[in-house]
């Protein structure tokens, strides 16, 4: 007797009607119109019966059938009845069901759950779903969820038939600052009719607006800054090499390309042997692109350079050469296609202060990264036995081999230096893009726009100049397109060196320290 018993109640389990939701709402929701349907659905909603979020899961997954006018919900592994129907799911149902799930999921009691169902949400909040998220508005207690949830009420309430409703909707979001909150109000005040409602809205839109135009120019700075390091990272190493040695390096860019790819080589090594230690690749990769770039730079200075010191366009010609010998090297060896070089996860995302302005962790590194070589460089050039002799060397080599400095050495390691800066610049630029043969080639010209704008020699005239060019490059970038702001850069270059030949902030007088 209990066997037909537990029997008879399997059976009811199996195959049971949604008395829990009401069969007519349950029915209208599985089958008929669309519109019905929705209206169905939004009804349940306003309803809140906690038995409407399995029932939708069950449509879902196919487990729902119709039989005698009648929707039943047929139980997991169960098998469904012959003569019973299934109801259509078109994706419009689809859409409209899975905003339902996450509407209830809004009153979950896990944070990430409501965080997901507000981004599901987020722009598909109508009038229909109103008392659901009003209802959440109330019970929610994070504070960054509830001001998303006021903004998704205000939303909602834009889309209601009472005017007035959409004018209260409208003050309301006047004091957002994202961009998706005015596109809904343009959106909206297309179709707006009534007048008050109307003036709301186009309020709201010029808010938002001067809001946004502050996120807007914040961006533009961080970017031109952000440029401007890229540019003084790569200047830098140039500095030394024509700034106080007076080479005309063009195979600089090259230096920067082997950088690059010793980034790329301790990357796929750590891939390859400590894929558990990846996220700290990085830290190996910046002596590795030193000591390669310096490696080349020097085996540059004592095979060719060394000989053509004072003699600009042999040595012009020369390095070009070498540059090119150098990007053949790297295409037989790494491919000539670009290869691609993973930030570690701490570098990975950014930091979003507004909607509109999000500051990318790799670039912040960068201009971190910018400060702490310039300032290394200037200390090593003002405080150490190194820099005495460079300084030396440059002003007056005669002299500075009377008193006993070797010279010859002094040029190497004042090159070789150079040149490892070079090749840490390269390592900073394998974080903001793909790796190419030809990478170098795409800063070589502005590295010298700012070497010579700034003033041969001047550390802080390096300084100056590549974040002025990067900024403005950005400004005349937004003005009018990127070919027409290289050009406009180019020719005040012209105007700067026919007027200040010796740059912005040449050394004057007897001045040397």
């Amino acid at each position: 007797m209990t066997l037909i018993r537990w029997l008879l109640c399997l059976g009811l389990l199996a195959l049971a009607p949604a008395w829990a939701l009401s069969p007519d709402l349950a029915t209208r929701i599985a089958v008929g119109e669309g519109d019905d349907r929705v209206a169905a659905l939004q009804q349940a909603l306003a309803a809140g019966d906690e038995s409407l979020g399995p029932f939708l899961r069950a449509l879902q997954d196919g487990r729902v059938r119709i039989k005698g006018g009648q929707a039943l919900v047929i139980a997991e592994g169960a098998a469904a009845p012959a003569d019973a129907e299934e109801p259509m799911l078109n994706n419009r149902m689809r859409r409209e069901i899975e905003s339902a799930l996450a509407g209830l999921n809004l009153l979950s009691k896990d944070r990430e759950t409501r965080a997901k169902a507000l981004a599901t949400l987020r722009d598909d909040a109508d009038a229909g779903k109103l008392p659901l998220l009003e209802k959440a508005l109330a019970a929610e207690s994070d504070a960054a969820l509830r001001a998303q949830l006021s903004a998704l009420v205000a939303g909602a309430k834009l889309s209601s038939t009472d005017p007035s409703q959409r004018r209260i909707a409208a003050t309301e979001l006047a004091s957002s600052a994202d961009p998706a909150t005015r596109a809904l109000l343009l959106e909206k005040l297309a179709a707006e009719t009534d007048p008050a409602a109307r003036s709301a809205m186009q309020k709201a839109v010029a808010d938002i607006g001067d809001r946004l135009a502050w996120g807007e120019r914040a961006q533009l700075l961080f970017s031109g800054l952000s440029l401007g390091s890229v540019l003084l990272l790569v200047a830098l190493g140039l500095a030394i090499t024509y700034g106080l040695m007076g080479v005309i390096n063009m195979a600089h860019g090259e230096l920067l390309m082997v950088g690059a790819y010793a980034t790329y080589s301790v990357q796929q090594a750590f891939r390859a042997w400590a894929p558990g230690a990846f996220d700290y690749y990085l830290w190996v990769a910046l002596p590795a692109s030193f000591l390669a770039a310096a490696l080349v730079g020097a085996a540059m200075e004592r095979s060719v350079i060394r000989w053509l010191y004072g003699r600009p366009l042999e040595t012009l010609l020369a390095t070009w050469g070498i540059s090119l010998v150098l990007m053949q090297a790297v295409r037989s060896l790494f491919g000539a296609q670009n290869v691609a070089v993973e930030n570690p996860g701490w570098l990975s995302g950014g930091w979003a202060l507004l909607p509109n302005l999000t500051l990318p962790y790799n670039r912040l590194a960068i201009l971190a990264f910018a400060a702490v070589v310039l300032v290394g460089m200037a200390l090593l050039l003002s405080r150490t036995r190194l820099g005495l002799m460079v300084r030396g060397v440059t002003q007056n080599r005669r002299m500075a081999a009377c008193v006993g400095v070797n010279t010859s050495r002094v040029d190497t390691l004042a090159f070789a230096l150079g040149s490892g800066i070079a090749g840490l610049a390269g390592c900073a630029l394998s974080q903001i893009g793909n790796v190419g043969p030809d990478l170098g080639q795409s800063y070589i010209v502005d590295a010298f726009m700012v070497v010579v704008l700034g003033g041969v020699g001047q550390l802080a005239g390096t300084v100056y100049a590549g974040l002025g060019l990067g900024v403005l490059s950005k400004l005349l970038e937004g003005w009018q397109g990127a070919v027409l702001a290289k050009i406009a850069l180019l020719m005040l270059l012209v105007l700067v060196i026919q007027k200040k030949p010796q740059g912005l902030f040449a050394l004057k007088g007897r001045a040397v320290e």
